[in-house]
């Protein structure tokens, strides 16, 4: 402490002293990896603007979503226990009577909370 009351910050000492210091390899590193991220999707889609896209693939890259979020839910839900398969059965209805998948998933979420509350 100075003589005014203010904490002299360059002068504390932790139990971490180095802890907070960054490597310039992993700073380059994770540099490299956001610099490799943003030419991957942007290529990508400057690749799909290229090419003529039939509607087979088009019918393809339009269920995409769907298909990724039940790649990712099916063994969550097969693992699961009843407030899980009632959070399903929550989404299969809003999703049927919206046709929302963000308003499907949302619900779900809040169902499987609720479920998990109550069971």
């Amino acid at each position: 402490m100075t003589g005014s009351g203010t904490v002299d910050l360059l002068a504390l000492e932790t139990p971490f002293d180095g802890a907070l210091s960054l490597d310039p390899l992993v700073v380059a590193v994770i540099l490299a990896m956001a610099v490799v991220t943003v030419v991957a999707k942007t290529g990508g889609i400057w690749l799909v603007r290229r090419v003529d896209v039939s509607d087979r693939v088009q019918a393809g890259l339009d269920v995409l979503p769907g298909a990724i979020v039940v790649a990712i839910l099916g063994p969550e839900l097969a693992a699961g226990g009843p407030a899980e398969w009632g959070g399903a059965a929550v989404v299969l209805v809003v999703m049927w009577r919206t046709e929302s998948i963000l308003l499907a998933l949302c619900s779900g979420v809040a169902a499987v909370v609720a479920f998990r509350a109550v069971v």
